[in-house]
């Protein structure tokens, strides 16, 4: 039997959601029947939260600026991933998108920290130190501009993100199951 823990006491895991929970597509997840989960990631979320993190999806989600889908549609996908999610045995402690374009110059367009900081206001959880996973590099100055702690994945975008990265100090994983693994496995409780 899983011990588990209580939920969101090990603080929360921002999560990045296409390349990371489910499969990217350079034309964008439009509809909730492109929306597929990668293999693992549904059952990682649920371990996360069954050793007490409160996982947290952030993710820009340009799609709805350049028309490509509605808010109303982008909400569908949403409830699609969270009952995928509870069907697991997980559940989402929050979901912020940023619905802007790349030139809209707004302050929630990752790696800007207005989702997270929204996330604390509304959540309580703080991101100083939390993980944050990612495929991309906007994610990982997102963690830094934030002071949560950078965690790339190989899925989606992440070998290519790995490829352009200088730098040596940075928590790489196959996928979100080995990365859950891993903080599971830190300073357990």
């Amino acid at each position: 039997m899983t011990q588990t823990t209580k939920p969101g006491s090990r603080g929360c895991v921002i999560l990045d959601r296409d390349g990371v929970i489910n499969h990217d597509s350079p034309q964008y997840i439009r509809t909730p029947e492109q929306w597929k989960p990668i293999d693992g990631s549904l059952e990682a979320i649920a371990a996360l939260c069954a050793a007490g993190f409160a996982p947290v999806v952030v993710s820009n989600q340009s799609g709805v600026g350049r028309g490509l889908l509605s808010s109303r549609v982008l909400e569908r996908i949403q409830t699609k991933m969270s009952s995928a999610v509870a069907a697991a045995g997980g559940l989402l402690a929050g979901i912020y998108h940023c619905p802007h374009t790349p030139d809209a110059g707004c302050g929630c367009r990752k790696p800007a920290a207005g989702m997270v900081r929204r996330m604390e206001r509304e959540l309580g959880y703080s991101a100083r130190g939390a993980p944050l996973i990612g495929d991309k590099l906007s994610d990982i100055e997102l963690a830094r501009n934030v002071g949560s702690r950078p965690i790339l994945v190989r899925t989606g975008y992440g070998t290519s993100t790995l490829a352009e990265l200088t730098e040596s100090h940075l928590d790489v994983f196959a996928d979100l199951a080995q990365a859950a693994a891993a903080l599971i496995r830190e300073d357990s409780p």
